[in-house]
């Protein structure tokens, strides 16, 4: 009893094992981004992306490596849509204000007490055919939602004139790759504000190309 046990758990575990692996490697052929995106402002029709710096709140001034991770996320979006960073000492055409906010979630999916908790025993045995013995595994699993945002001011007058915001979640926090493909869904439009909400699909790496 003890040997068949052993045997048919090991097979169980091989299987696991290899639907794992078959998962991941099916995501990392996928390499695909989809977000939330909301866009909003009144971009003037005759105007030019032109020259950008970025303007920091006091909170994120305290923080400089996560707005200096912030940033250099959203800079291949801004580029696609047609900005450049202002030269040293020159005043840049507008300000740019970004900000990330993860949020994890933790949850068992065998918490519904109509599931049973997991490990393995004896099973007394009813109306179903088959082993008396069965092997279950329980774990804690974590959902991660992701926020992108930013905003585009004029320097001179200080006017807000583009917002956008991109969401989405998944089983990670992320990289630094989904988060650029998040800031160029946010962009993807730019300077048109489309549908609110609308899914836009993005490929983590294109927007450096």
């Amino acid at each position: 009893m003890t040997a068949a046990f052993g045997l048919r758990a090991r097979r169980l575990l091989l299987a696991a094992s290899a639907a794992a692996l078959a998962l991941l490697a099916g995501c990392a052929a996928l390499r695909s981004v989809a977000s939330e995106v909301s866009t909003f402002g009144d971009w003037p029709a005759d105007r030019k992306p032109g020259t950008y710096a970025f303007d920091r709140l006091p909170s994120q001034q305290a923080q400089p490596a996560e707005a200096d991770a912030a940033e250099a996320a959203v800079r291949p979006a801004l580029a696609k849509a047609g900005f450049v960073p202002a030269a040293a000492g020159q005043p840049p055409d507008v300000l740019v204000q970004v900000g990330v906010r993860l949020t994890r979630t933790d949850y068992s999916p065998w918490g519904d007490p109509l599931w049973w908790p997991g490990g393995y025993g004896y099973w007394r045995r009813g109306p179903w055919i088959g082993s008396p013995w069965a092997f279950g595994a329980r774990y804690e699993a974590s959902r991660y939602e992701r926020e992108a945002a930013l905003l585009i001011r004029d320097r001179a007058s200080g006017k807000p004139l583009f917002e956008a915001r991109a969401s989405n979640e998944g089983g990670t926090t992320g990289d630094g790759e989904t988060l650029s493909a998040m800031f160029e869904a946010a962009l993807m439009d730019f300077p048109k504000t489309g549908v609110n909400p609308r899914r836009v699909v993005v490929t983590p790496g294109e927007a450096a190309r």
